[in-house]
């Protein structure tokens, strides 16, 4: 059976994030402007509970969030099988310590402030979503 993704859906992307002005931010310029289907989760309790009913391409995660931190998000969906190998990249403040972010299973990680085009140009690399020449 093809997944119906590989026929043209738009690519999925699992943003959790507790700060709200970032959560639009972010949601705009992958929904809007990306054409990526975003689903936001304000919390990585939240964010662990929708992962398998969304089933996303990509998950971009914070950091530093209150009561589950992204590392300890980043565990709980590795040791989660049907998400073990989905991309996940820490959209960070901190990315001076990106190694510490790859040395904990982190596929990549992008910095805060970031701009708008390349935060796109950066997921599209990750989900394999390329512009529309």
């Amino acid at each position: 059976m093809t997944d119906e993704r590989d026929m043209g859906q738009r690519k999925r992307v699992l943003y959790i994030e507790d700060e709200t002005d970032l959560q639009w931010l972010v949601k705009h310029i992958l929904g809007s402007a990306g054409g990526f289907e975003v689903l936001v989760c304000a919390s990585g309790a939240e964010g662990l509970r929708r992962v398998s009913e969304f089933s996303p391409d990509l998950i971009l995660l914070d950091v530093m969030m209150p009561e589950m931190d992204g590392f300890s998000v980043l565990r709980a969906l590795r040791a989660m099988p049907e998400h073990s190998t989905v991309p996940v990249v820490f959209l960070t403040a901190r990315a001076e310590q990106g190694g510490e972010y790859r040395a904990s299973g982190a596929d990549g990680v992008i910095a805060k402030p970031f701009e708008p085009k390349r935060l796109l140009e950066r997921v599209r690399a990750y989900t394999g979503e390329f512009a529309a020449a």
